[in-house]
């Protein structure tokens, strides 16, 4: 009993605590609506609005009907330039796309030839290019296919593919970067609310006020872990509800309440992760420097933006010791393809190991601290 009531007002005492910090206040709303809509809006996976020229040298009825086909909302208007211009117009940035039509290139797709077709990508900007190429590829050969059709010839393509695209339909990337956003922020958030928790508690110097009082160094740890990822937990519903599903409209799939619980024991992992950082730093400025590579090493291989897979096998099995792998695996799983627990309780699982480890070592490294400045 004096453990848990030791627990509550530790925990009473860090909500007083961030409640009189408005910057950090801010940072958490700012965090969990306006950055995920930022994101969601500005951070376009899919081609929009690309540049795109065409060295028409056969200028034919086939090559004109091909022009016109990269429209709205994939690429700007095709802008027709000569074959002198593209190096020009490639090295100033001036298109991210030059398509060249060979002379005769109508002629010979009529005669059941194989004319090539020039694609000169600026791959600077690597998403786009690799989606904007399979975009082009895609439209020439649908053009050509139905000029064919028209004209009588059949278009001897030895496969015919057909797409079915699921979980997102549309293909439409807020639905995607709105979600990885909120994991990113609860990532974030999570081990800085509260390292700087504890590193404002040695600074104001109230962490000698505590080693005066009949608490344990675990309950001093665990109300940090309890009170900030409460927060946090709070801030992640109400941005799931209010501005991912009712701004943005993106529909969740799975389990809301299993989201929760998911989220829940990642907090629990990252906040333990966030008290360890803080025990081997001595100021806010070395936490922040510290704090720094490990949340972005967690964000980038995840496999939130990129798969896992596609990474070296040694950094896979050192990944696998970050909770951030298993909880993007988990929210992939539950909110785009509607899994089950019968089907994601092995994250749920590690993320829960994961957590009892970093809060046992946080621990140990607080209560050495504690000894430290006694």
């Amino acid at each position: 009993m004096r453990f848990l009531l030791n627990l509550l007002r530790l925990s009473v005492k860090e909500l007083s605590s961030l409640w009189r910090d408005p910057i950090m206040l801010f940072l958490i709303v700012y965090a969990f609506s306006a950055a995920v809509v930022l994101v969601a809006s500005g951070v376009k996976l899919e081609v929009v609005n690309a540049t795109i020229a065409i060295v028409d040298d056969d200028r034919s009825q086939l090559t004109a009907r091909l022009a016109d086909a990269f429209a709205e909302p994939y690429f700007k208007p095709a802008v027709l330039i000569g074959r002198d211009e593209v190096d020009r117009a490639m090295d100033v940035g001036r298109y991210s796309f030059v398509v060249e039509f060979p002379p005769r290139f109508e002629a010979d797709v009529l005669a059941g030839q194989r004319p090539e077709v020039g694609l000169v990508i600026d791959a600077t900007v690597m998403v786009q290019a690799g989606n904007g190429a399979a975009y082009i590829e895609s439209i020439l050969i649908d053009e050509v296919a139905a000029f064919l059709h028209r004209a009588g010839v059949e278009a001897g393509l030895p496969i015919r593919i057909a797409n079915r695209v699921w979980f997102n339909p549309n293909v439409e990337g807020r639905w995607f970067s709105s979600l990885m956003q909120l994991t990113n922020s609860i990532t974030i958030l999570s081990i800085l609310l509260v390292g700087a928790a504890v590193i404002r508690e040695r600074e104001h110097g109230t962490i000698e006020h505590l080693l005066v009082m009949p608490v344990r160094a675990a309950e001093i740890a665990l109300a940090k872990v309890l009170a900030n990822g409460a927060v946090l937990l709070l801030a992640v519903v109400l941005s799931m509800e209010l501005v991912i599903r009712l701004y943005l409209g993106v529909p969740i799939a799975g389990s809301r309440t299993l989201f929760l619980v998911g989220t829940l024991l990642f907090l629990f992992s990252t906040t333990s992760l966030g008290i360890l950082i803080a025990t081997l730093a001595r100021s806010m400025p070395q936490f922040a420097l510290m704090s720094i590579p490990v949340f972005t090493t967690m964000l980038l291989l995840s496999g939130n933006m990129t798969p896992l897979e596609s990474m070296p096998t040694g950094l896979q099995w050192g990944m696998h010791l970050s909770p951030s792998v298993y909880y993007v695996a988990f929210t992939q799983a539950l909110l785009y393809r509607g899994a089950t627990l019968a089907i994601v309780w092995p994250e749920l699982l590690v993320m829960a190991g994961l957590g009892i480890v970093f809060l046992a070592y946080a621990t140990h490294r607080f209560r050495v601290m504690l000894s430290q400045i006694g």
